[in-house]
């Protein structure tokens, strides 16, 4: 059985495909987006300088659920490392911070006024699950798809991903 050529000193870590740390990203960032702003709801955050704070907080989760990660990559690997590797690792996880920002944006409007504050939860929801949905068409076409099943696939990780964020604030 020969030896793994990733596993060997010196040797590069294999990159994680572009898609599918987009998709994760994407997917991972969009349901803890969504979980965050329920659970901030059902303590009462609803002023406009709470949903500001609220924005910054979100925000900040997102970054340090990205360095977990990113870190917990870095760790799994276990094998001699290249300088500059765990950094590449943090760096490998912004899909997941980019994917809270509509998000961040909608409570950091509510903040300046631009719409109520107190009503920015449901919106925000529905912003994810959008978000969730072209995730699934996307991945369906990417796997060569047709459009009905694409559609349906992109249907049904809405429905999952509404699931888990009710389920999530429900527990909260």
């Amino acid at each position: 059985m020969a030896a793994d050529p990733t596993a060997e000193a010196g040797a590069p870590r294999p990159r994680r495909d572009t898609r599918e740390s987009v998709l994760f990203g994407g997917v991972y960032g969009a349901v803890l987006a969504s979980s965050l702003v329920a659970a901030l709801t059902q303590h009462g955050h609803g002023s406009a300088a709470s949903r500001r704070y609220d924005a910054l907080w979100v925000l900040v989760t997102a970054f340090a659920s990205a360095l977990a990660h990113g870190y917990a990559h870095h760790v799994a690997e276990r094998r001699p490392r290249r300088r500059g590797e765990a950094l590449r690792a943090l760096r490998d996880e912004w899909p997941l911070v980019a994917a809270v920002l509509p998000t961040v944006f909608l409570l950091a409007g509510a903040g300046w006024g631009w719409w109520p504050p107190g009503d920015v939860e449901y919106p925000a929801l529905y912003l994810n699950i959008a978000i969730l949905f072209t995730l699934g068409v996307i991945t369906a076409r990417w796997a060569s798809r047709s459009w009905p099943s694409a559609l349906l696939t992109g249907l049904a990780d809405a429905l999952l991903g509404f699931v888990v964020v009710i389920a999530n604030a429900l527990i909260k």
